[in-house]
């Protein structure tokens, strides 16, 4: 059946993408895009930090193909490599960067590293942000810590459609902590109000001729009125 392909086809490149996610953490991925050529399969890896995805040499790169091709059975695959152009408002690399900041610092650092990338964040032109730390944080009751800033849309078209969502896992001594990002980028609302500038017309000329020009119908007028009253 057509709809089983279709559907292997999509599964399998699902678990190309958290293959590759899950084998470059902590060097700032961000998403991967698979595309078909008539050459082979074009994978675009889309990091922060090209120099640790690609390693010395090309090592890590040629290792990655190596693997997907004898993994997912890819004939030809072509990996690409594309640097992120603003890393504070992609939500899959915030939310890697507080995993790996808590996977370091340990728990008690927590705040710091939510308020530091909400900040960051904000600095780099993002409307709204949203970070949720769910967990044992930092006592061993579980719980959950928020912080946000700016405006985030909750619902409608642009809440699925232009909101920036990631989950990711950090694995501490203590237990497993759950870190949730959700960004929204700059763009234009359909809410916004832009006004428009009024034009001012500027009329080149000398600006005496232009008083003797604002004079003259008075002085005709002032005539006419000595001649009625005489």
């Amino acid at each position: 059946m057509i709809e089983r392909e279709f559907v292997d086809q999509q599964k399998k490149e699902y678990q190309i993408h958290e293959f590759i996610s899950q084998n470059l953490r902590n060097v700032g991925h961000s998403h991967t895009k698979l595309q078909r050529t008539p050459l082979g399969e074009k994978i675009i890896i889309y990091a922060s930090r090209p120099g640790l995805v690609v390693g010395r040499k090309g090592e890590n790169i040629s290792k990655l193909t190596a693997v997907l091709k004898k993994r997912f059975k890819l004939e030809n695959p072509q990996i690409e490599i594309s640097e992120v152009e603003s890393p504070d408002i992609d939500a899959q690399i915030v939310a890697e960067n507080i995993a790996s900041a808590l996977e370091r610092f340990g728990i008690k650092r927590f705040k710091g590293a939510m308020h530091k990338a909400l900040e960051n964040a904000l600095n780099a032109g993002a409307i709204g942000i949203e970070i949720i730390i769910s967990g044992k944080v930092p006592s061993s009751r579980a719980r959950s810590w928020r912080v946000f800033g700016g405006y985030l849309k909750k619902c409608g078209d642009m809440a699925t459609r232009d909101v920036k969502k990631a989950t990711v896992v950090a694995k501490l001594k203590s237990g497993v902590i759950g870190i949730k990002v959700s960004i929204m980028p700059k763009l234009r609302r359909p809410d916004d109000i832009i006004l428009a500038e009024e034009k001012i017309e500027v009329v080149e000329g000398p600006v005496e001729e232009k008083e003797k020009e604002s004079k003259a119908p008075e002085k005709k007028e002032e005539e006419k009125d000595e001649q009625k009253n005489a």
